[in-house]
């Protein structure tokens, strides 16, 4: 019998989004279809009122990309990046 591997997401925290979280990246285990949305409901869990504080005012970023909306299912392996607002430009 095999073990089923453990589906993961790369969390990375840059600026403000770090210091909030106390951390700069972490591998964080998924659900069967878990969301942007679940994700960063677990991190906050987790990482606790100052993250909570900086989150709302944070773009993320899913391989890369945008995302604007939190629904979209996180596939396995992706990056997940949590960016607070940038000053200058």
């Amino acid at each position: 019998m095999t073990q089923a591997r453990t589906r993961t997401v790369l969390v990375r925290y840059f600026a403000g989004a770090r210091a909030a979280a106390g951390v700069a990246e972490e591998r964080v285990a998924l659900g069967a279809a878990d969301t942007v949305a679940d994700v960063l409901t677990a991190e906050l869990g987790r990482r606790g009122a100052d993250l909570g504080r900086v989150l709302p005012a944070c773009s993320v970023l899913l391989n890369g990309v945008a995302v604007h909306d939190h629904a979209v299912t996180v596939p396995d392996g992706a990056e997940l990046d949590v960016l607070p607002p940038f000053a200058g430009g």
